[in-house]
């Protein structure tokens, strides 16, 4: 009874020592992305001004945005800030989140998930750029040709922001499909050959994903859905070297 007790109380206090752990990653994540935020802060409108630039260029001269809230102003820019402040100190959070499973990993372990925490970053932080410095700039201009002459183009600040979040996320996660079709196959839950044959499937459900997300003109689309379709066929090629390089012992002597 007593080794019983003895036994239930060391996993409890196993238990216990990793939510203390998780607690000290998450407070030192944090304490990372308050520090950056609150020095962004003072530039905060600044910093909005550099999101709204792209809407900006593509308005008549003279334009500007609105705002219907009353802590909107203030709101907003702040939200940003935020955001970008996460952004900045992204590579603390990964690596807080690295120090705490990293102990209960084994070895081929560390091989596959050091590369894809660190790449599947790099590739979200591209697709955000790639949707700032290239497609607002081709949707906004449009958008801009497109409305009729006797309409005054105002955009609300709390729209636009919900929107190119929107669009910021959905190109994001676009150019993390290579990580997604590694990671399936490197699991065994797929085969390279089998996506391969889901390939027209998967070019149809690409484009339908565009059409949903992005705004209804084919331009929009093809540069989400064509991304997409490249990124996947990345995935296909680099799948089966990643597989290989992070291959356990004991699969490997099989």
């Amino acid at each position: 009874m007593n080794d019983d007790h003895n036994t239930d109380g060391g996993v409890g206090d196993t238990f216990i020592s990793h939510l203390v752990e998780l607690r000290n990653r998450v407070m030192k994540a944090s304490i990372a992305v308050i520090i950056v935020f609150l020095c962004l802060m003072p530039w905060a409108g600044n910093i909005y001004d550099w999101l709204a630039m792209p809407m900006m260029l593509a308005l008549p001269a003279g334009s500007k945005m609105i705002a219907t809230g009353v802590i909107t102003p203030f709101l907003i820019p702040v939200k940003v800030t935020l955001l970008l402040a996460f952004l900045i100190a992204l590579p603390i959070v990964l690596y807080q989140a690295w120090a705490f499973i990293a102990p209960g990993l084994y070895t081929h372990e560390k091989k596959l998930i050091a590369p894809l925490v660190i790449s599947s970053s790099l590739l979200f932080i591209i697709g955000v750029a790639f949707c700032y410095f290239f497609v607002f700039g081709v949707i906004f201009k449009f958008i801009n040709e497109f409305a009729p002459k006797s309409i005054s183009v105002a955009p609300d600040i709390e729209s636009y922001f919900g929107f190119v979040m929107t669009l910021f996320i959905a190109f994001g996660m676009t150019f993390e499909v290579p990580i997604v079709v590694i990671v399936l196959v490197r699991m065994g839950i797929v085969t390279v050959e089998k996506l391969k044959e889901m390939r027209p499937y998967i070019i149809v459900g690409a484009f339908v994903i565009a059409a949903i997300v992005t705004p209804p003109d084919i331009m929009s689309q093809l540069l989400l859905a064509v991304p997409l379709c490249l990124l996947f066929e990345v995935g296909l090629i680099l799948a089966p070297l990643f597989a290989r390089a992070t291959q356990a012992p004991e699969e490997e002597t099989v």
